[in-house]
């Protein structure tokens, strides 16, 4: 029961400024008709005062600003009514936003302190030293899986090989140089001497010279491809 009571009051203290903002706003509106109001009478009995001046009636001209002069009154009094509802209603409404803005706050400072209950700073940099040292270990691992398996790869020397190759290339040559009919890298070009003596001795000693130039081809294409056989060409 007695939790009824109390929760009961509180929950009436907690919409009490929002009743009273609506309170106040209905009652500003009800002065702001009753000021439009006013406004028409006082603008009525004026017009009536020049009519009747018109007319000659100083005396229903008199009472026609006498009832002005009431409206008027009123008038007065309702405005500075409005004003200090409206300036109490503005304060109400300030206070009701900053209240729901420190509960608001409140309540995100009951969270973050829920959510750092179980953390502090030395548990956080222990745990960033874990995650640095994992990720130092899978770098590592990553490394050594990149590897190459053969063994003693990567002691051998470049320059070595190049040298290695150069001989070997050398050698080539040597063989192709050596072989039967070929023609040596450094050898001249000669050009034919002029013919001199009897022109058919000199054409049979061309003939003999022709086959003699047939063989030396046979033997250089023997030798040719004697030499790409032994290159596996």
């Amino acid at each position: 029961m007695w939790s009824y009571i109390f929760g009961g009051r509180g929950k009436q203290k907690k919409e009490l400024p929002k009743k009273a903002i609506l309170d106040l706003r209905e009652h500003i509106q009800l002065l702001s008709k009753k000021q439009s109001h006013l406004q028409t009478q006082i603008a009525t009995q004026e017009q009536s005062a020049r009519q009747f001046l018109s007319k000659g009636n100083k005396t229903m001209a008199k009472n026609a600003l006498k009832r002005k002069k009431l409206f008027e009154g009123q008038l007065n009094k309702i405005d500075g009514q409005m004003d200090s509802l409206e300036q109490q209603l503005y304060s109400i409404e300030n206070a009701n936003l900053n209240l729901e803005t420190m509960k608001a706050m409140k309540q995100g400072a009951s969270a973050m302190k829920h959510i750092h209950a179980g953390l502090d700073v030395e548990k956080v940099d222990e745990a960033m030293d874990e995650i640095r040292d994992q990720v130092e270990l899978g770098e590592e691992i990553s490394e050594a899986i990149s590897r190459p398996l053969y063994v003693g790869v990567a002691d051998i020397d470049e320059d070595e090989l190049d040298e290695e190759l150069d001989m070997l290339a050398q050698e080539e040559t040597a063989k192709k140089v050596a072989q039967p009919g070929a023609a040596s890298p450094a050898a001249k070009v000669s050009l034919p001497s002029v013919p001199t003596g009897n022109l058919s001795e000199q054409a049979q000693a061309n003939s003999n010279q022709g086959e003699g130039v047939v063989e030396d081809e046979d033997e250089d294409e023997r030798a040719l491809k004697e030499l790409q056989a032994e290159m596996g060409l």
